[in-house]
């Protein structure tokens, strides 16, 4: 078709020059004298046509006529060439971005079908019973279940919520709003759909709900890929980040040994959000793309604050990243101020939504707005001037910000009640070496293996995945560019919208900028707490993966080197795909073995002495029995059984820590006397000894529960190498089971095996000597 309209351009070209040619013909055979008759009619009638063009029409007007007839026509087939070429385009890209988005679902799909396989194989989950299977739920995470598991039992969804909103058979002596203190939406959202899908002769509760957090692992890693995807422009790196994140996921996730943890359902939001963030700092993103983005940032954000008690503090890191980029000027500012606005609207519902939680208008997110948007009021010329002046206005911007911040924060909790205490800031004085304390609470958090700085291992199954060296030279590529596009832009330079490859600026790229600063942030909390690991380690796969398929990367390093022996341009796209491509091909030959190996060997999860003491808890306590315990160990009671527990496993509310404290004296040197007024003091009707806690032998820095308690309680003292104890009694956990006064006229043993020794309280005292 292209062709038989270029034919036909020509054959209008060609008659256009004939009728030219014969038309100046006839008018130079015209005679000259008015005299002659024609002695034909033809001939008078072209005579008069002749000269009617000539006294109308002059012959250098119908030249020019015929020259625009002739540059339309030649326009007309160079835009219908263009057009064509333009579709041939827009089908390619529409191809590319088809395929990709298969691939990007597939992979979520199939480590979603990955995680089931291998949890199945881990727990042997399908041939247990019910109780064996929620005993599966570690590290206390089966209290989250245990609410899921009541809103499906109760008759009325609207009843559930009551229930969970006035919650007084949770905790001993106290009534809680469950939803609020322990964040519970993802099983109310969880349960709602349980009922209303009519899935109840489908599948089991519990596979529905490991179903849907397997689900949100799907979009997690569907996420990772794109964001790589998005920055590089080639799915191969969406790819390598995928197969990066698998092979590291014991430091990418949590969800193989703590399915319900609040973390494995808040996550992937984060995950979308920071996607969605990347597309709309885009130069080159459509109005349409922009618009989406918008959307999708506002309703991930606003969903990661409501189910996750510390989200906010993650917002807060990527507000600093955001604030920096607008502090350089290196994105627009309709573009910090649209993301600003949905931080500020996320917190605002989810402060309805989460029952006036004060501690969402103290946080520190919002203390950031406040101060950005106070010191930008302040400072309007903050953006103009030499290099020099640029600096010092920077650097007071920063000063007016957190000062600002810091003050507001101080008025909120001024005139609202925060319920929260200093224990938080006591906790990072000592995690920093600023203060010492022999507090149990604020040594029992540095204790906790999130908290500890991570150890060399971490480092060393990062290097042998290969992704750590490939990071480390990525992120200096990208600093060193950014740096650079700093410098222009203080230096008054204007940065490029439109970057093409030969201009080797990648760190003129706003989503790169932003994920420079995102990543280091986060690593360096990383760095100092091992938990924030899970936070860092899949943006580091998802960074590196984006850096070493990227022709732009190749570019700005070869710009830098001045390489002229083969054509640079050439050089970076050969580049981009051929070390992925190895990368891809060594980490096959080397872990797809182990993951298949993984599914494959059958593991066995035994728990005998658990499962009989749960057992005998759900046959012999009585409805109305309180238990006391150790954290984990209630959060596993209640939700095998039920019943009220005095203490749960939650370490960001201050009173239920003291409860802790209280509880855990059971294994101080403590009296028979003093351990029965503290557990009488919380109505508790058994108490569970375990046998693990009372007769651990060792523990690394001094962080056995007993060690601490001794510390605490002022029963021992460590002064200049030596230790000094100060305690009459001897330790309560041993002493009770010799069975002798006065400790029997407490207690009666009324069930152990090799893991537990459960006592009841006596209500009547009955001396025995």
């Amino acid at each position: 078709m292209r062709y038989l309209k270029e034919e036909t351009c020509a054959k209008s070209e060609t008659n256009i020059q004939k009728e030219k040619e014969q038309d100046d013909q006839d008018c130079s055979a015209h005679p000259q004298a008015s005299h002659h008759e024609s002695t034909t009619g033809e001939s008078s009638t072209k005579e008069q046509a002749c000269a009617g063009e000539e006294d109308s029409d002059p012959p250098a007007d119908r030249e020019t006529v015929k020259e625009k007839e002739l540059e339309d026509c030649t326009k007309n087939s160079a835009f219908k060439k263009t057009h064509k070429s333009d579709k041939s385009v827009l089908l390619q890209r529409l191809a590319k971005l088809c395929f990709g988005c298969i691939a990007a679902v597939t992979c979520g799909m199939m480590y979603a079908v990955y995680l089931s396989a291998y949890h199945e194989r881990k727990f042997w989950f399908s041939s247990r019973q019910e109780l064996e299977r929620e005993i599966t739920f570690l590290g206390g995470s089966g209290l989250y279940y245990y609410y899921y598991k009541h809103m499906l039992s109760v008759p009325s969804f609207e009843r559930g919520m009551h229930e969970l909103m006035h919650d007084n058979r949770t905790v001993s002596t106290q009534t809680i709003n469950a939803v609020e203190q322990l964040f519970l939406y993802p099983e109310i959202v969880t349960s709602f759909l349980y009922r209303v899908t009519g899935s109840q002769d489908v599948i089991e509760p519990v596979y529905f709900y490991i179903g849907v957090v397997f689900g949100l692992q799907a979009v997690y890693v569907t996420a990772l890929f794109v964001s790589s995807w998005l920055m590089s422009g080639t799915w191969v790196a969406g790819m390598l980040a995928v197969a990066w994140y698998i092979i590291n996921r014991p430091d990418t996730t949590k969800v193989d040994y703590a399915i319900p943890l609040r973390d494995n359902w808040a996550l992937p939001y984060f995950s979308c959000q920071v996607v969605a963030l990347t597309g709309f700092l885009r130069n080159s993103s459509s109005s349409a793309t922009e618009m989406f983005c918008y959307v999708l940032m506002g309703a991930s954000t606003f969903t990661f604050i409501l189910i996750w008690e510390h989200s906010h503090y993650v917002l807060f890191v990527q507000g600093l990243a955001v604030f920096l980029i607008d502090c350089f000027d290196l994105v627009q500012p309709r573009k910090v101020a649209d993301i600003y606005k949905v931080y500020l609207c996320s917190v605002v519902l989810a402060y309805v939504l989460q029952f006036q939680n004060s501690s969402l208008l103290s946080s520190p997110l919002l203390s950031l707005l406040a101060g950005s948007a106070i010191a930008r009021y302040l400072q309007h010329n903050m953006k103009i001037g030499s290099l020099g002046a640029r600096l010092m206005k920077i650097l007071l911007h920063f000063y007016l910000v957190f000062t600002l911040g810091i003050t507001f924060s101080y008025i909120v909790k001024k005139l609202i009640p925060v319920d929260e205490s200093d224990h938080m800031l006591k906790f990072l004085e000592v995690k920093f070496g600023l203060n010492t304390t022999t507090d149990f609470v604020t040594n029992l958090l540095l204790c906790q293996e999130g908290f500890h700085s991570p150890s060399q291992d971490f480092f060393l199954r990062l290097t042998q995945a290969s992704v750590l060296p490939f990071y480390v030279l990525v992120l200096l590529v990208c600093l060193l560019s950014t740096l650079q596009a700093i410098y222009r832009r203080l230096s008054g330079e204007p940065l490029k919208s439109n970057i093409r490859l030969e201009d080797g600026r990648i760190g003129e790229k706003p989503e790169v900028i932003y994920h420079v600063f995102h990543t280091l942030l986060f690593g360096m909390l990383a760095m100092v707490f091992e938990g924030l690991k899970y936070l860092w380690t899949p943006y580091v796969c998802m960074f590196t993966a984006f850096g070493v398929c990227s022709p732009e990367l190749w570019m700005t390093v070869f710009k830098w080197l001045k390489f002229k022996s083969v054509h640079p341009v050439v050089l970076a796209l050969i580049l981009s795909t051929a070390v992925p491509t190895i990368i891809g091909f060594s980490l096959w030959r080397e872990y797809f073995p182990r993951v298949i190996a993984e599914l494959s060997e059958l593991q066995e999860f035994h728990d005998p002495d658990t499962v009989e003491l749960m057992n005998w808890i759900k046959r012999q306590a009585q409805g109305t029995a309180v238990f006391a315990g150790s954290p984990q160990l209630m959060g596993a009671v209640k939700l095998c059984s039920g019943w009220t527990v005095t203490s749960l496993p939650i370490y960001t509310d201050i009173n239920l820590l003291r409860r802790s404290e209280n509880i855990y004296q059971v294994y101080a040197m403590r009296s028979a006397e003093d351990i029965y007024k503290i557990l009488t003091s919380y109505k508790a009707s058994y108490v569970i000894i375990e046998e693990m806690v009372c007769s651990e032998m060792s523990a690394i820095n001094g962080c056995r529960i007993k060690d601490l308690l001794d510390v605490s309680n002022g029963h021992v003292v460590y002064e200049k190498g030596e230790m000094y104890a100060f305690s009459k009694y001897r330790r309560f956990c041993h002493e009770i089971k010799m069975n002798y006064s006065p400790y029997i006229n407490y207690f009666t043993r009324v069930f152990w095996n090799r893991s537990y020794h459960v006592y009841k309280v006596n209500s009547v005292i009955s001396f025995q000597y």
